[in-house]
């Protein structure tokens, strides 16, 4: 190998290792720390990590009634009305039907139901296919918001999952 080739191979490993470390800080994982609505106690944090196949999703919340709760990510990342609406509707940048985290057709915003048990603590985690921290369909800056109800995954355009309980903006996490 001549010196000029050496060179330029050096060359193309350092832009490469340039454009995997770019790569590498362009990807953060995101938290969403979760306050209560006007007149109700649900606290927790949602925790968002890209993994192979999409995001990790872990979500852990305290002060539930027992039950299912529907859960979604909202298009808007203001939490100021008492009653969380001012986060707007489910994240939809595709105006898709709603329905299930795992079904094709949904909401990026779609991220089903969470269940507490008889002391209102309440977990869930699993790989979301769609959810993205980049571009259009970017989750940063949005909101989490959890209902008072069950979502049925089928009722337009919001599950039928009834007030909102508690609301937090999704951010970098460090």
């Amino acid at each position: 190998m001549t010196m000029k080739n050496l060179r330029s191979v050096m060359i193309i490993l350092a832009i490469a290792l340039l454009s995997i470390n770019a790569m590498a800080q362009a990807v953060h994982p995101a938290v969403c720390v979760l306050y209560p609505t006007q007149g109700n106690k649900v606290t927790g944090t949602v925790k968002f990590t890209q993994v192979p196949g999409g995001v990790n999703v872990v979500a852990d919340l305290q002060g539930l009634t027992k039950g299912k709760h529907g859960i979604h990510i909202h298009e808007c990342g203001d939490c100021t009305a008492p009653d969380g609406t001012s986060a707007g509707g489910h994240f939809n940048p595709k105006t898709m039907t709603h329905g299930s985290p795992m079904d094709a057709m949904r909401h990026e915003g779609d991220m089903g139901n969470i269940e507490a048990d008889e002391s209102g603590n309440a977990h869930l985690e699993y790989v979301d296919k769609t959810l993205s921290f980049e571009g259009d369909a970017s989750i940063i800056g949005r909101s989490v918001i959890v209902h008072q109800n069950e979502d049925d995954l089928k009722t337009q355009p919001t599950g039928n999952a009834g007030p909102r309980i508690a609301c937090g903006v999704i951010g970098i996490a460090k």
